[in-house]
């Protein structure tokens, strides 16, 4: 099937019944994995067992960012393509998108006390995405004030992109200011820093991680366009009872 082909609802519908058993079968088969290599890893050296909160805190927090990134091109997608499934992938990945903020947010404290002495300080990193989770509620708050569903698919995609500017910020302040936070350890130009013993269950746990947000994600889009379908029903329904 032509990717384009994907563009309309009914066969996204099609295709997504026959892809997602096997993408849910792949998911739970990564997430094994990696659960299994995470229980036999070796504690940090300074970090001791604490260090394996990493490994779901790291994950969570790419896909915090992620999820934002895959809104704003679906809010370019509703903007200026007028694509069919723009507006449905981006209220689909919001509340997705927000639930991994906050596992990043409360991993992320959990780490931060034993290493740091404190669960929370007010620097660049943790502020900045504090401001994505509020970002990801503004959002969906948004969706559900607005009625018309076309309306509220160009204000959120506004403010979707006007959030992007964030993204960024998240990604360098660790460089840009003094931050209690450690700097990149594996998304950098000088290559990973992390012992590949701590490194391979950290990237099969992230693939994991991204299997899981597709499925659900999938699966979301599949909610959606039903309710939409059910919504329109009732509407034509109402109006011919009006008649």
């Amino acid at each position: 099937m032509p990717l384009i082909d994907l563009a309309n609802p009914t066969r996204f519908l099609a295709f997504t019944s026959r892809f997602l058993p096997w993408l849910a079968a792949a998911t739970v088969l990564v997430l094994a994995v990696g659960i299994s290599l995470v229980a036999s890893a070796p504690d940090d050296y300074q970090q001791g067992a604490t260090v394996k909160i990493m490994f779901i805190h790291v994950p969570a927090a790419w896909l915090a960012m992620g999820c934002w990134t895959l809104m704003s091109i679906a809010a370019l997608g509703t903007l200026v393509w007028r694509h069919p499934l723009a507006d449905v992938a981006a209220r689909a990945a919001a509340p997705l998108g927000a639930a991994f903020t906050a596992m990043c947010l409360i991993t992320g404290m959990l780490w931060g006390r034993p290493m740091w002495g404190t669960y929370w300080v007010w620097d660049g990193r943790l502020t900045s995405v504090l401001v994505l989770f509020l970002m990801y509620l503004g959002v969906l708050a948004l969706w559900r004030t607005v009625d018309d569903p076309s309306r509220a698919a160009r204000a959120t995609a506004v403010l979707t992109l006007v959030g992007a500017v964030n993204l960024p910020i998240i990604k360098f302040s660790v460089d840009w200011w003094s931050t209690l936070h450690q700097p990149a350890s594996v998304l950098r130009l000088g290559g990973p820093t992390i012992h590949p013993s701590l490194l391979t269950p950290l990237l099969i746990m992230a693939l994991g991680f991204l299997l899981l947000f597709i499925t659900l994600h999938l699966a979301a889009m599949r909610n959606e366009i039903m309710r939409r379908r059910v919504r329109t029903m009732l509407m034509l329904q109402a109006e011919a009872a009006g008649r």
